[in-house]
């Protein structure tokens, strides 16, 4: 993983009807080192994404480490904090599918849904910020004031991830009133796997890519291996 890959995609949705959809948001395979179906590391991976299978819903996050050196995997699946245990479980269980039919020798790849997240490696990334794969998506409408909306947007998302930083399951959603009878929603969230500290360090760090990612725009998300945040004028997430 020398090398950054970013990918910018155009998020059409409407602020009357938000469709919802089984399809990833999108995924990443590595493409640096190969396995063979028969291998120990095939055998491997499919146990640690069973694993991953059975850890995650109860608490919505889960890691897991199978083998040994060369033949070593690990692994993390993280759903949004507001997703129920069976969604959770679905989700993940998609995720490992998904995977399996467009990544189905590579030794790392992750992929992103809106609720969950499932992420495998040869390497022993658990811990460490996760730069390397991260992708941004935007609603195509422009505000009619963008200097005003983007220093809301920050704010908001800035006080966010002040919150997640504070919490056990790194994550936090809020919304803010940008004008009378509208209002600003939010979210961050981090894989469990990092501190506090670098929760928030990889929060804020997105944060400042708003510029490049939806300047003007009247929702969007900037989602990395280790840590996202999305914000829209419209509720997005269920509120407990």
């Amino acid at each position: 993983m020398s090398s950054s890959k970013l990918i910018s995609c155009l998020f059409f949705l409407s602020s009357i009807a938000i469709v919802i959809s089984t399809d990833p948001l999108f995924h990443f395979c590595s493409n640096h080192e190969n396995f063979t179906a028969n291998s120990y590391y095939a055998q491997n991976l499919k146990n640690l994404l069973g694993d991953l299978y059975l850890k995650t819903p109860p608490t919505g996050f889960s890691t897991s480490s199978i083998g040994q050196n060369h033949d070593q995997t690990n692994g993390l699946s993280l759903c949004r904090g507001d997703v129920t245990s069976n969604n959770c479980k679905s989700c993940v269980l998609d995720a490992s599918e998904e995977l399996g039919k467009r990544c189905p020798y590579d030794k790392e790849a992750i992929i992103w849904y809106d609720n969950c997240l499932l992420k495998y490696s040869d390497k022993d990334f658990l811990g460490n910020i996760d730069n390397t794969y991260k992708f941004y998506m935007w609603n195509v409408r422009v505000v009619s004031n963008p200097e005003y909306f983007n220093a809301k947007t920050k704010e908001l998302l800035g006080s966010l991830s002040e919150n997640a930083y504070k919490t056990t399951n790194l994550y936090a959603i809020g919304e803010m009133e940008i004008e009378e009878n509208k209002k600003l929603y939010g979210l961050v969230q981090c894989t469990r796997d990092l501190s506090n500290e670098d929760c928030k360090k990889c929060v804020d760090g997105i944060i400042t890519e708003i510029p490049s990612c939806c300047d003007g725009k009247e929702g969007g998300r900037v989602v990395s291996g280790s840590c996202n945040f999305r914000y829209e004028i419209y509720p997005f997430v269920n509120i407990p």
